[in-house]
């Protein structure tokens, strides 16, 4: 989704040489079907002319015999093309069987075109494609046959010509409309763009050509000089399939998911909050750990790790408007573009900003551009605060001597912690600040207090006996480098992260985010209104690092037994995450 556009294609995910490939095996089909499509309508063809079909047709057929080497066709599709392709220009001798090859040809043509596209997309493309047939046809006919061999059908060729001009020039203007760039920059930055620019400006020009030359006798010329224009729309219209569409315009205020490439690496960027001044760039793990950000002209910083949160982080100060941030990886920058607008946005506390963005990354693979005005911290949702109510009420149940609680500053690490408070006092249970030996540890900060309090308790308990009542997260705290900090803690969740919709999201992200683990806020996020199916019963969950059956990297497993705890779907990382008590009540 990399906003900054390459000056030589627009584009870098476009294979040029398959594209190439395309455009001939298209173009030459297209010329080859249009002609004998038409040819019943003329008289013996002259010899040049049958060497020119023979060409067409030897083009067609060898460009679909490469293309099944090098691009994804299927073997059926590739061998009627090249039957087809080389049965034309002999069937163009008995003008009745052509036809019907010909016309074959054109549908198969259109389904190359389509590539698996429907509805409106499938009629404008059939539109296109039929269209240019027709005036790539009569272009070759017109060049050697006489004009008095035409007239003396019924079919007028001056007013097809305004015809088949106009109907491109519609099918082009609603390809436009489709394609949802409308009329913002894109339409001159991006290949994409241009290409359909293209698609719908050379119709018009050949229609207003056709419009001029109409009453001219020799109407051939009108074919002749427009078959450049129509050839190039074509063109243009089948490369439509193999360019990137460009990603939708930055919005300011909205987080910003992009791919930047650097040194011929796929960088996944997020942006956020994509606000005039401090914003933070966000790299995942995979995407390695030589990353740096910045603006152009300004301080260049380098990408580091932040604690309770993966990948790596940078801070940029976005002045307001449209402009670039710089990305830079080893030796190699590229740049994307962003849209900070005019308006402040949201505060953020620092510690608080990588689960921030996590959140809204949720609703950004989502599809959902809504502009970011809070964040989790800011405030203590009735999902959490029923499930640290139950969370307690299991603890007292347990009667550890005490509950050692760690929250921090923010709204809602504020509102847990006197939540925890009242309720432990309801049911008789301690609270207090320090650790023992016959206590559990309860964490109700953000992210980066939770890691410190994960890190420490780990520590102490690898030196003597401590919180022997177990390590308790708040739900927000589902985040692998935090539960990975200890061999065990437990949450409690209204949601069990091995169902189908939880997996969901965990691949979801993973997929649009070089691997990046889910969490609590970018699942809620992600499901938006839909937000209430994960709110069931709470649930005390356990995540550790758990190999059950560790075996060797090329030992043999039996078959269905998947030993790779790397597997897509995982909210723990390296790990597992399993209920271990009843709903509770």
């Amino acid at each position: 989704m990399d906003h900054h556009v390459a000056p030589a294609t627009g584009s870098s995910g476009v294979d040029t040489a398959a594209l190439l490939l395309r455009l001939v095996l298209l173009l030459s089909s297209a010329f080859l079907a249009g002609t004998g499509v038409l040819r019943p309508l003329v008289d013996r063809l002259p010899r040049r002319l049958l060497i020119v079909v023979g060409v067409l047709g030897a083009v067609s057929a060898v460009s679909a015999v490469v293309s099944a080497f090098v691009v994804d066709l299927t073997a059926l599709a590739t061998a009627v093309h090249i039957v087809l392709a080389a049965a034309i220009p002999v069937l163009v001798r008995w003008p009745s069987w052509g036809r019907w090859a010909s016309i074959a040809l054109i549908a198969l043509v259109v389904l190359e075109t389509s590539l698996g596209r429907s509805g409106v997309d499938f009629a404008v493309d059939t539109v296109y494609v039929v269209g240019a047939a027709l005036w790539f046809g009569v272009t070759v006919l017109s060049t050697a046959v006489p004009a008095d061999r035409w007239r003396s059908t019924a079919f007028r060729l001056g007013p097809l010509a305004l015809t088949i001009g106009a109907l491109l020039a519609v099918a082009g203007a609603v390809q436009l409309v489709q394609s949802g760039l409308g009329l913002d920059r894109r339409l001159y930055e991006t290949l994409f763009g241009v290409a359909l620019l293209v698609i719908v400006a050379l119709p018009v020009a050949v229609s207003v050509f056709a419009g001029i030359f109409l009453g001219d006798k020799d109407w051939g010329r009108i074919y002749r000089f427009g078959a450049a224009g129509i050839a190039v729309g074509f063109l243009a219209w089948s490369a439509l399939a193999a360019i990137p569409r460009p990603p939708a315009l930055p919005v300011p205020g909205v987080p910003l998911l992009a791919d930047a490439v650097a040194g011929g690496a796929r960088i996944p960027v997020l942006l956020s909050p994509q606000r005039p001044g401090r914003n933070l760039v966000h790299f995942p793990a995979s995407a390695g750990d030589d990353l740096s950000a910045g603006v152009p002209g300004g301080l260049i910083t380098k990408a580091v790790a932040r604690p309770g949160a993966e990948g790596s982080w940078a801070e940029v100060e976005l002045p307001p408007g449209r402009g670039e941030i710089v990305i830079v990886k080893g030796g190699n920058e590229t740049r994307v573009d962003v849209d900070a607008g005019e308006d402040t946005g949201p505060s953020i506390v620092d510690a608080d900003a990588p689960e921030c963005a996590s959140a809204a990354l949720g609703g950004v693979i989502a599809g959902r551009r809504d502009v970011l005005t809070a964040c989790p911290a800011d405030a203590l949702s009735p999902e959490d605060s029923g499930a640290l109510v139950k969370l307690v009420e299991f603890l007292a149940g347990r009667k550890p001597s005490a509950v050692t609680l760690i929250g921090d500053e923010s709204p809602r690490g504020v509102a847990a912690a006197k939540l925890v408070r009242d309720t432990a006092a309801r049911t008789g249970l301690a609270v207090r600040d320090d650790g023992g030996p016959d206590t559990a540890l309860l964490v109700v900060s953000g992210w980066a207090g939770g890691y410190t309090a994960m890190s420490r308790a780990a520590e102490s308990q690898r030196l003597k006996p401590t919180h022997q009542y177990g390590l308790y997260l708040a739900p927000w705290l589902l985040n692998g480098p935090i539960v990975n900090a200890v061999a065990s803690s437990s949450l409690p969740l209204r949601f069990d992260p091995r169902e189908q919709l939880a997996v969901s999201y965990a691949v979801a992200v993973g997929n649009s985010f070089g691997g990046e683990s889910p969490t609590l806020g970018g699942f809620r996020s992600w499901l938006g209104d839909q937000s209430r199916s994960a709110n069931g019963d709470v649930q005390i969950f356990s995540a550790a690092q758990v190999n059950a059956m560790p075996m060797y990297p090329n030992e043999p497993h039996a078959p269905g037994m998947v030993m790779n705890r790397d597997y897509a779907g995982q909210w723990v990382p390296d790990g597992t995450i399993v209920p271990i008590s009843a709903v509770l009540r």
